[in-house]
């Protein structure tokens, strides 16, 4: 059973940064992350990383955020610069234990961390 833990929200002025982390704990395929606005459905995948090396951007947040790996310590990272007001969100770190291509498609996501907040704002 893959178990995942996000930390590393808070509050943000508009132009800064803030980096989350995801404890993952077993095998899965690919490890990504997606959003909850308050008042809107999830947002996603925001990003991807696939264990072959090959990383994804949606278009929103492509530029402005990165997802990076720390296999020794079995944390995934999603550094966000630049963030808007409009990136406020829950954000949960997810992962799919399989998937018929490079990256899985929304639906093959199947393990879900408990998020953790962003809000930005000033």
């Amino acid at each position: 059973q893959l178990r995942l833990v996000e930390s590393g929200g808070g509050l943000v002025q508009p132009g800064g940064s803030l980096r989350l982390s995801c404890a993952a704990s077993g095998i899965y395929h690919a490890i990504g992350w997606f959003r909850q606005a308050p008042g809107k459905g999830r947002e996603g995948p925001l990003c991807i990383s696939s264990n072959d090396g090959s990383t994804y951007y949606a278009d929103s947040v492509k530029g402005r955020f990165t997802i990076s790996r720390d296999n020794a310590k079995n944390t995934v990272y999603l550094q966000m610069n630049s963030l808007k007001p409009e990136d406020t969100a829950l954000y949960y770190c997810t992962a799919a234990a399989t998937s018929h291509g490079i990256f899985p498609l929304p639906e093959e996501f199947n393990y879900w961390g408990q998020g953790t907040q962003v809000t930005v704002s000033s």
